[in-house]
């Protein structure tokens, strides 16, 4: 009896050794992982940050005025008058909402078929 229960033990840390060197392994290959996605998400912040970098180069205010002179007749711009700008009561804005219920579906599930089962 108490040579089985000697087995049984032996094998009992052996399975144990066996599961603590594979979670080991597992863990540092998470590890490995977290670091990569960090050294990515780094990288990308170092990206966005370039990117609205020449975001605001390109729209300076100075470059853009000069931008749309080269290009004032291509693109059909016109300058900005007073007179351009309306009044907020010449703005249309529907009065009432009116539904047409005479071409209307009525869609209910108190006729609806009960399914076989």
């Amino acid at each position: 009896m108490r040579s089985i229960f000697y087995i049984l033990s032996g094998l009992l840390v052996i399975g144990l050794g066996y599961w603590a060197y594979h979670e080991n392994y597992d863990t540092q290959a998470s590890m490995r992982e977290v670091r990569d996605l960090h050294r990515q998400i780094g990288q990308s912040h170092e990206r966005l940050n370039i990117l609205q970098a020449e975001w605001a180069y390109l729209n300076r205010p100075d470059r853009l005025r000069d931008l749309a002179e080269l290009n004032f007749d291509r693109l059909g711009l016109l300058p900005l008058m007073p007179d351009g700008f309306g009044r907020i009561e010449q703005v249309d804005y529907p009065t009432a909402l009116v539904f047409d219920i005479a071409n209307s579906i009525e869609v209910s599930s108190d006729n609806a078929p009960e399914a076989s089962q």
